[in-house]
């Protein structure tokens, strides 16, 4: 890991630096970039829009570690509204949510009961409701809430990151209960006795477990902004004859717009996962370490 990456991870836990930010009118010109606005109108908007072009796309309402189940109920009905609309709008659109804004932290049962209204009402709108990973400490209690509601509802995508030594175990799980998986390189500080510290190391576990989704996953989605990768899908594909509508690529809203245009250009099949809402600080400063590129592209332009 970066001393760049290290140091973003390190100031999003900073209350300070938080305020700053919230209240700076620079950094939240800025954020305009990764989300698309306040409002779920706001979110419709950028998703109609994106649909226009061609471009799937995943709702995710920011927000996390919520302080109460009253909370998590008030973000569940959150998301209801959103694929309520996303519904009636006919857009080509998932949901994304964490299990900590569902109260996973308050009651797993709570927490269960909310993701599993999700995933009803997302089954009735022809969709699906696709589950972030968080940090280490939730994963085999989010991988335990996948598996139940997969197996009631079936319109469920789990979340899966490279770079714990872990993953390979857990995609092989999921593969044999016909779970799909979104695929993402891994954006929190985690142990190096839980995950690769090295991007050569997670790059490369990436493209194994990549592999092992694209021969024997259930629809998979590739989340990565890195074209090298992208273009050894793309060839891995092309070898076995698997069809552009097997899997899909997904990544992030505002980030590599070029390389978004292109596979949609070859006919593939792109999801944008679009933000929205007030809690951006933690989705922005996750951004900025996932791909420190990104901070440059930030300085370059707070002086324009």
């Amino acid at each position: 890991m970066s001393m760049t990456r290290e140091l973003l991870l390190s100031l999003s836990r900073q209350a300070w630096v938080r305020r700053w930010m919230e209240t700076s009118p620079v950094f939240r010109k800025f954020t305009h970039r990764f989300v698309a606005g306040e409002t779920l109108e706001d979110e419709l908007k950028v998703c109609a829009r994106l649909a226009n072009a061609g471009y799937l796309s995943s709702v995710d309402h920011l927000g996390e570690n919520v302080t109460s189940v009253e909370e998590g109920g008030a973000a569940r009905d959150a998301y209801m509204q959103a694929l309520d609309q996303i519904s009636a709008r006919g857009l080509p659109a998932t949901i994304s949510l964490k299990l900590t804004q569902m109260g996973l932290d308050f009651s797993e049962e709570s927490c269960l009961e909310n993701v599993r209204a999700l995933a009803r009402r997302a089954s009735a709108a022809g969709t699906r409701v696709e589950i972030d990973m968080e940090s280490t400490a939730y994963t085999d209690r989010t991988l335990k809430i996948v598996e139940q509601v997969a197996e009631e509802c079936g319109c469920v995508r789990a979340v899966i990151q490279a770079y714990l030594f872990r993953s390979a175990d857990d995609i092989k799980f999921l593969n044999s209960l016909h779970i799909p998986v979104r695929l993402c390189k891994g954006a929190y500080l985690e142990p190096h006795t839980a995950a690769f510290a090295a991007k050569a190391d997670v790059d490369r576990t990436y493209l194994t477990l990549m592999k092992m989704l694209l021969d024997n996953g259930t629809y998979p989605a590739l989340a990565t902004h890195d074209e090298r990768i992208q273009g050894e899908a793309l060839r891995y594909a092309r070898e076995r004859g698997l069809p552009k509508d097997r899997f899909e690529f997904q990544m992030l809203y505002g980030i590599r717009r070029d390389l978004q245009k292109r596979l949609v250009d070859q006919g593939y099949r792109v999801r944008l996962y679009v933000p929205y809402g007030t809690a951006w600080y933690a989705y922005f400063m996750r951004r900025l370490a996932e791909r420190p590129a990104n901070l440059l592209f930030l300085i370059r332009n707070i002086f324009r």
